[in-house]
């Protein structure tokens, strides 16, 4: 069994340690957390993603993949992504664990030096960082959200969302937006680097079996050389809807996208959080929830119908692939759904069910070193961490009279429709 602890290193950072001795591999993430905000969105994210290109001891790529390869094939890498209204940005190392290395080797040590020297020490010249390394990432940025655009489905939901929270930080996306990618120069980002070392929240994560003291040490030294002033940050929560915003947009496809979007009244750290989890999941959450069986199955009104639940901003999604001309019945289909579960339609083999679905995904998500870093960073801003036994066994104290509750609490705030034109070919 996996043993969490947490170390406080100075001022908003912490250095977060999973034994794990199932994997003969080790990870360590370092992510910062920064204010979700329109005009410094796509610096940050271009900028975690041009520092694991090279740093100043390794001031090219072709460098420091060679060290990665002396460090028995370890990888480098860096993500942003969003929770609630604060954006995060991940930079990641993964390599063998120290118990395997040859002779006396640390590589838990050299893994914690290199991933510190991408991140308080990138390659910068002149007040900038490297020119062609910038360009290289930002096209790759901008071939990525293109993407983004091309998946239909990822489309719509992210349209849904920008309209649902038109007003709150949630609604900018992870990257910002194309326009601000291509305009962001190399001394941008090198000021986006210092904002973040000296105002961002650091959470350290450390996966493995070997001694994680050597680890904290490094990140302890590195720290210490910083001033920070970190940022405040916060989530605003809506808790309910007060008039329902409806917006359709038609496109050349062949079949249609619904989402509905819902404000739950219920976010982390809430004490409901779990129960609406598992709400979400009774409706349509899994491949026996009311919206697969009922709207899907049984009723043929949908490709795909589909619920989650974002818990760090209290909103449940209700995602549908349609007809064109199915799409005020299977809207109709899934409100009916939605107040069957109101008015307790819930059957115990359906909460069984659904109850044993999300204690497998709690355990499967551990599987991988990955997985667990994902995992426990997941909750990093929720309050108070759980292990995965610990919400497998919070899921089962969930009661039907608990689910019925959260339901009842649903209220709709958003309806997006892509709407294909007829006989065009899906892009």
């Amino acid at each position: 069994m996996s043993k969490f602890t947490r170390t406080d290193i100075c001022e908003a950072v912490a250095f977060n340690s999973i034994k794990e001795s199932r994997f003969k591999t080790m990870r360590i993430s370092v992510t910062a957390f920064l204010p979700l905000q329109k005009q410094t969105a796509a610096q940050n994210a271009l900028m975690s993603l041009v520092m694991t290109r090279s740093c100043e001891k390794y001031p090219d790529f072709t460098l420091l993949s060679k060290k990665l390869s002396y460090l028995y094939g370890a990888s480098l890498s860096s993500g942003f992504h969003k929770m609630g209204d604060v954006q995060t940005l991940t930079f990641s190392v993964s390599g063998l664990d120290d118990r395997y290395a040859f002779g006396d080797e640390v590589i838990s040590k050299e893994l914690s030096d290199l991933l510190c020297d991408v991140i308080f020490n990138p390659f910068i010249k002149d007040g900038a960082f490297d020119t062609t390394e910038c360009e290289q990432e930002r096209r790759q940025l901008a071939d990525m959200i293109d993407s983004e655009f091309n998946e239909k489905r990822l489309y719509a939901q992210q349209k849904a969302i920008s309209i649902m929270c038109a007003d709150e930080a949630y609604g900018i996306k992870r990257y910002g937006d194309k326009e601000s990618v291509n305009a962001v120069t190399p001394e941008d980002l090198h000021k986006a680097w210092i904002d973040m070392l000296s105002g961002a929240r650091f959470e350290i994560i450390y996966v493995g079996d070997s001694d994680s003291s050597v680890a904290l040490d490094v990140f302890k030294n590195r720290f210490a050389q910083i001033e920070r002033k970190p940022n405040s940050l916060c989530t605003t929560v809506k808790r309910s809807a007060d008039v329902v915003k409806t917006e359709n947009e038609d496109m050349e496809l062949s079949q249609s996208k619904m989402i509905l979007g819902f404000r739950t009244g219920v976010a982390e750290p809430d004490e409901d959080t779990m129960a609406t989890r598992l709400m979400c999941a009774v409706l349509g959450g899994t491949a026996h929830s009311k919206l697969f069986c009922n709207v899907r199955e049984k009723l043929s009104l949908c490709y795909y119908c589909s619920s989650s639940y974002i818990r760090s901003k209290g909103i449940m999604l209700v995602e549908s692939g349609v007809e064109r001309e199915n799409i005020e019945k299977a809207k109709e289909a899934i409100m009916a759904e939605i107040k069957a579960m109101q008015n307790g339609d819930i059957t115990d083999e359906e909460l069984d069910a659904t109850k044993m679905s999300m204690a497998n995904s709690f355990n499967c998500a551990c599987d991988t070193v990955s997985g667990i870093d994902s995992y426990y960073l997941s909750q990093m801003l929720d309050g108070c961490v759980m292990t995965p036994a610990q919400a497998v066994e919070k899921v089962y104290a969930v009661t039907k009279e608990d689910v019925i509750r959260c339901a009842n609490k649903l209220t709709l705030d958003t309806v997006f429709t892509l709407t294909g034109t007829q006989n065009a070919q899906e892009v």
